[in-house]
């Protein structure tokens, strides 16, 4: 089609309006980067107490009533740095007029009634994709994220004239489950209840509404599109996945590389590139006075910033706090398992000076740990692209991470052959266990006592490019093959 086409972009969260994790981050770069290439693209999310307070001009704009349950439309704006303005669209009910995060209350539980409340989101979602909301534009595409947004391509199936859909699976174990006894509130055609469409082992399963019935699905890396139809990490799904691999693809997902520039970043100590690489060391001093570590400049600064969950590989790290070799240190900022905060509270007690924890989540100490420390530890059990080892490659911050889904994808392992090729951007190791993470550890010290190699990896890792802009042409073309077909 000649014109730009026209897409929505549907979450749950999207930063600046409201973050929880790597979604939010995904969800708010990626319109910006759409239309920086040519694409009509808008957002739409729960209209929330935290994204209404990021938006105050926020307008309403359409009244409706779904189901019986009233809610608002709003439309405001959110400004691009050499771009014209994002317009966003706030879906508002009281479904969301809660404290907490989008998820949970301020007591960390999962409100019950949240599939409902999704559900809800993506009806919304769905009226204003098609015109009825806002009768000024109509989507040619829409562009579904997680389970929160999956019943949007499902919904929309329905429709005789209707978008294309996309899907997007930023992580798969988490599926939005509803009971089979509570199915029925949700209003859905009593055919869904099929494993063909969202029956999964005698419950529903939101995200089927995407895997099951979008016109494209992708993942937010490539190693991860082929991950997820294994046994190993499909998560149940594996087997539809399989049946819908000519319409899967992965797509690495980028960085906000104006937000992440340990050039211009204003929460750090000392501003660095890779042509003063050497004021990275004020930035680890700073850091080290921060979280009450020794004042150890020759000290190899582990860094963490994570979700504390199984996933994330936590408790590998937990297992080798205890015999660090000399001369590691380690900063953890984080929060998540009750078990893993406390674990980590004991450890930084027990070796104060060595390890350093924070628990919770504070944006500039994220920044200052990937500026401050010489490594970036990842030890996930999967990882369906994961974007802190990009921030610690641009920041000259060797990641040392697992062989899996886009950690693979994105870090070259420091061989000999990729040393001397000047490859080399960090540290792989393959098993899940403390003892590959404890290996990994050593032979990052080795190198980073040898100096040159280990300069050679960081000036490697801040010379690549994973800038939203090639994830956004690959978008492009995957929009504009569904709207020619």
């Amino acid at each position: 089609m000649s014109r730009r086409p026209r897409v929505l972009l549907a979450a749950s969260e999207a930063y600046p309006l409201i973050k929880t994790g790597g979604l939010g981050d995904v969800v708010g770069a990626l319109p910006a980067a759409l239309r920086a290439v040519g694409v009509d693209a808008r957002l739409v999310l729960p209209a929330y107490p935290a994204a209404l307070a990021a938006v105050p001009t926020a307008r309403a704009i359409a009244r409706s009533a779904l189901y019986g349950t009233p809610l608002t439309l709003l439309q405001a704006e959110l400004p691009i740095d050499g771009g014209r303005p994002l317009p966003v669209y706030l879906i508002q009910a009281t479904a969301f007029e809660r404290s907490g995060n989008p998820y949970q209350d301020v007591t960390g539980q999962d409100w019950p009634d949240n599939p409902a409340r999704f559900a809800l989101f993506c009806r919304g979602a769905a009226a204003l994709a098609l015109g009825h909301l806002a009768p000024d534009w109509r989507a040619d595409v829409v562009h579904a994220h997680d389970w929160q947004a999956g019943l949007l391509p499902a919904l929309l199936s329905l429709e005789p004239k209707r978008p294309r859909t996309v899907f997007t699976v930023h992580n798969l174990a988490y599926q939005g489950l509803v009971a089979g006894a509570d199915a029925d509130t949700l209003g859905l055609p009593a055919d869904w209840w099929s494993p063909d469409a969202l029956e999964f082992y005698g419950q529903l399963a939101l995200i089927k509404g995407g895997l099951a019935f979008a016109d494209r699905i992708t993942t937010v890396s490539p190693r991860y599109a082929q991950e997820i139809q294994t046994a190993e990490f499909g998560c149940g799904l594996d087997g539809l996945l399989r049946y819908r691999s000519a319409v899967l693809v992965g797509i690495l997902n980028g960085i906000d590389t104006e937000l992440w520039n340990p050039a211009t970043d204003p929460a750090l100590a000392a501003r660095y590139d890779a042509h003063s690489l050497e004021r990275k060391a004020i930035d680890k001093a700073a850091l080290q006075t921060e979280l009450g570590l020794a004042a150890e400049p020759d000290a190899l600064l582990l860094g963490m910033v994570s979700r504390l969950v199984e996933q994330k590989g936590v408790d590998l790290l937990l297992a080798v706090l205890g015999s660090l070799p000399a001369g590691v240190q380690v900063a953890v900022l984080g929060s998540g398992q009750a078990e893993y905060e406390a674990a980590l509270t004991a450890a930084a007690s027990q070796h104060p000076g060595q390890i350093a924890f924070k628990a919770g989540y504070d944006e500039g100490l994220a920044h200052r740990i990937q500026a401050g420390a010489d490594a970036y530890v990842m030890p996930s059990r999967f990882e369906p692209c994961g974007l802190t080892q990009l921030y610690a490659l641009r920041y000259g911050t060797v990641p040392i991470v697992r062989a899996v889904g886009g950690l693979a994808d994105t870090v070259v392992d420091a061989t000999a052959a990729n040393l001397a090729a000047g490859r080399a951007t960090g540290i792989v190791f393959e098993p899940a266990s403390s003892a590959a993470l404890a290996q990994a550890i050593q032979r990052a010290l080795d190198l980073y006592r040898a100096g040159a190699p280990w300069r050679q990896m960081q000036l490697t890792g801040m010379a690549q490019d994973h800038s939203w802009q090639r994830a956004a042409e690959r978008y492009l073309t995957l929009y504009q093959q569904l709207l020619a077909a």
